[in-house]
């Protein structure tokens, strides 16, 4: 039976871009469960691709800091956006959702430059891995009804978000077997789910508002959309990375710098016009603070207190949309164990993992791709040392 050097499951962001770098050097294969290569790829930033943020840090991302700080600094933003230009892939900046937002004009255009680059590596698509095992220095990788030899093993398999595109949690249950430990995966970059206190926010499905949201010392502001689940948009996205359970507090008006001022210099409007957001919002909000829709030069100091919590409303969301709606998996392979200079395990030596299916991941804005790409360039520059 043929024994390969290397052995990438996964056909993602960071699996292609691996052996997209290591095609003219090794004799590799690539083994991925999707028909075509990179679907999430494909649809990331609405077809354009995301690819990275003019603003990408260590800050950026939920993980340890320190581990991800290496491939950031060895293949940053700025040599991602070179890559993509040597390589004849356009890219642009935009504020499109987050600001510093780097895209390419086209998705298919990153896809095909890199499916290009792998034109002599051997591709086994639409098949799943069932297990992997070692054998002396080899890796057996399970098949069903057959199975790949090789001497290294690139797990790249991404996380458990976006099921329909046949995500699986195969990266996990192969660094089980080797004996690493699994950070818990939750659904991240992803809406909220809201508890009865919250249903009012249910009847507004379908209204956009810029907001302001606070977790912990983390704020994101940004639109904010009401849906029939809850709440939803890029600003509650990036407060999902960051929040494990309690209570997130929203301004929703967060252009106000100075709501007693604003009310004052507004105090001969009714409340609903004064504050400039959308008419069935304001209905809403002033039925759940109990505050009749009156001139504002009428309310007394008690219902100005009240009005106040429009700049800082607290709640508890019950839970998220779940992993079919989130963009990416927070958890995964724990990184203490994993060489954040090779990305090769500390527990299996010539056993590698790549971009999410570590415990790292990014906000909203190009990170999680950037992070896919970094991962995968540390690793290739630094294979076998």
């Amino acid at each position: 039976m043929k024994i390969y050097e290397i052995c990438v499951v996964g056909a993602g962001a960071s699996g292609l871009m691996f052996a997209s770098l290591a095609a003219n050097r090794f004799d590799v294969i690539i083994i991925d469960s999707n028909k075509i290569l990179a679907p999430k790829l494909k649809i990331s930033g609405g077809g354009k691709c995301n690819i990275t943020n003019v603003y990408c840090g260590v800050e950026n991302y939920f993980c340890d800091s320190k581990f991800i700080e290496p491939a950031l600094l060895n293949f940053s933003n700025n040599d991602l956006i070179e890559f993509c230009h040597y390589n004849d892939v356009d890219t642009n900046e935009t504020k499109r959702v987050v600001d510093g937002q780097i895209f390419c004009r086209n998705s298919s255009f990153l896809i095909e430059m890199l499916r290009k680059k792998i034109s002599n590596v051997s591709l086994l698509n639409a098949t799943k891995v069932l297990n992997a095992t070692k054998h002396g220095d080899v890796f057996e990788i399970d098949l069903g009804s057959s199975k790949v030899v090789a001497r290294r093993l690139v797990v790249a398999s991404g996380g458990v978000s976006y099921p329909e595109l046949n995500a699986s949690s195969v990266g996990y249950e192969i660094a089980k077997k080797f004996g690493h430990k699994i950070i818990p995966t939750v659904p991240a970059l992803v809406g909220f789910t809201v508890q009865s206190e919250e249903f009012w926010f249910k009847g507004l499905s379908g209204i956009s508002i810029d907001a302001k949201m606070q977790i912990g010392e983390k704020s994101f502001e940004g639109g904010l959309l009401f849906a029939h689940k809850g709440i939803s948009g890029p600003v509650v996205l990036n407060s999902s990375l960051w929040w494990q359970k309690g209570k997130i507090s929203i301004n929703f008006c967060p252009k106000i710098k100075n709501l007693y001022t604003h009310l004052q210099k507004n105090k001969d409007k009714n409340i609903s016009n004064a504050m400039n957001l959308p008419k069935n919002f304001m209905k809403a909000f002033l039925n759940k603070i109990k505050i009749d829709d009156k001139k504002i030069a009428e309310l007394q100091q008690l219902e100005i207190e009240k009005l106040s919590i429009i700049q800082k409303y607290e709640f508890s969301p019950a839970g998220t949309f779940g992993f079919s709606k989130a963009e990416v998996t927070r958890g995964g392979v724990c990184t203490d164990e994993v060489d954040p200079f090779t990305m090769m395990s500390k527990l299996e030596p010539n056993l590698y993992f790549l971009g999410e299916v570590l415990d790292v991941t990014g906000e909203l804005g190009g990170y999680n791709l950037q992070w896919a790409f970094s991962s995968a360039k540390i690793c290739f520059d630094n294979f076998g040392k």
